[in-house]
């Protein structure tokens, strides 16, 4: 059934319509109609398969109906989630479906001032999206009005459960009013996160599972290479010279990894960008506006923000290092292949990341596909600096190991 056929405002549709959203996806289909109906949710779905559309349509539409005018009584709708980068992500989603709407909506996450955000609320919200610190510390001033909150939304709990913030949903739970509704959306699945989910909604619940047997999206196309990790630099230049025009991701394990391959990147002459959690927030949101538009179609990113990239067109995935968590596999896989577009993904694994290698196909209950590469193409992969380029390169990065120790040691001295 297309979204023209649905029981919702014209504003929306029209919103749904500018967005390329023709019909719902599988999540949608089978949560919308229960959201209407005011009932508790637990969804679990692949990354990449519209969850936050799939709460958003029906939220939006029941305020957007229930007011007569623009007029704001106080805010009837919280989505907790995770991060700061989730936050802004969702805040962007439920911004484009409100258009033109009697909704208000605003994302509020750490890592900026307060006062413009204590203006916004003041200035009257029908909607927030927030993560937990930024959120308690507005509740405490007397900021945040949890009054009249009709829904309640977890989005990434399985993430949110990885953060620790299990103490935070049950709190921000026994403040609401008595009568509300809770969403769950989650990823994936496990024993601990059953446990939270069947904690916080009603037993009546409508329990929505998408593709239970593969977390993975089946949108994405993913294979693994098996490359030694000092060469891993070389395939990386290669796989992008194959792919000029495209919009790929670059995972790695940390920051100093992340700056490190942008740095080996920039000696090949190869523009790239970086985001992390020692970035501050401005950067952060510029990084993620310039890799939106296309002014730098590579970006090289932690676990930190694998589950704020909602970008539809990245084609594809490289994971540089392979994750430590499992589920991280799938969040960042989840980059590409994004609603009904196409995607893939490939990572590199070294000798000493076959054990990650395998906790990762534990949980998919699969094997990888493996891209076979023979000594030929290997060798002629990694010959592609000369003697003199791969002198400079560990100069390069000699020095950049000597600057950090000397600030640290400042730091020392200045303590």
């Amino acid at each position: 059934m297309k979204f023209e056929r649905y029981h919702i405002a014209q504003e929306i549709k029209r919103n749904l319509d500018g967005m390329g959203f023709k019909k719902p996806t599988d999540i949608q289909y089978k949560s919308i109609p229960s959201i209407m109906n005011g009932e508790d949710v637990l969804a679990i779905a692949q990354t990449g398969t519209g969850k936050t559309a799939a709460f958003a349509i029906p939220i939006i539409n029941r305020i957007h109906k229930h007011k007569t005018s623009k007029r704001v009584y106080g805010i009837t709708c919280i989505v907790m989630v995770p991060t700061r980068e989730l936050a802004m992500q969702i805040g962007e989603v439920f911004a484009t479906l409100a258009k033109h709407t009697r909704v208000k909506v605003y994302a509020l996450h750490g890592g900026v001032e307060q006062d413009p955000q204590i203006k916004k609320l003041q200035d009257g919200l029908d909607i927030l999206i927030t993560t937990p610190g930024r959120m308690f510390d507005l509740i405490h001033q007397k900021y945040i009005d949890l009054k009249r909150i009709r829904t309640l939304v977890i989005d990434e709990a399985d993430r949110m459960l990885d953060l620790g913030f299990i103490e935070d949903i049950t709190f921000i739970k026994k403040m609401l009013p008595r009568r509300h509704q809770t969403l769950f959306f989650s990823a994936t699945i496990n024993q601990e996160i059953k446990k939270l989910a069947y904690s916080q909604v009603k037993s009546s619940a409508v329990r929505i599972q998408i593709s239970p047997e593969d977390p993975v999206s089946k949108n994405v196309t993913h294979y693994v290479m098996f490359v030694e990790m000092d060469d891993k630099r070389f395939f990386l230049k290669e796989f992008v010279g194959e792919n000029p025009d495209s919009k790929i991701i670059v995972f790695v394990r940390t920051r100093v990894r992340a700056e490190r391959v942008a740095r080996t990147m920039e000696h090949f002459e190869i523009s790239t960008m970086t985001i992390h959690g020692e970035k501050d927030q401005d950067d952060r949101f510029e990084v993620m506006k310039q890799f939106k538009e296309g002014t730098c179609n590579i970006l090289i990113a932690t676990d930190v923000s694998a589950r704020g990239i909602d970008i539809p067109d990245v084609h594809y995935v490289v994971n540089y290092d392979l994750p430590d968590i499992p589920e991280n596999y799938v969040h960042r896989v989840g980059r590409t292949g994004r609603g009904f577009n196409k995607g893939s993904a490939i990572s590199f694994c070294s000798e000493g990341e076959k054990g990650l290698l395998a906790d990762i196909q534990q949980l998919l209950k699969k094997e990888i596909k493996v891209l076979h590469i023979n000594k030929e193409e290997y060798t002629e992969t990694i010959s592609t600096l000369g003697d003199e380029d791969k002198l400079k390169a560990l100069m390069d990065d000699h020095e950049a190991w000597l600057k950090k120790k000397r600030k640290k040691k400042k730091r020392k001295r200045g303590n």
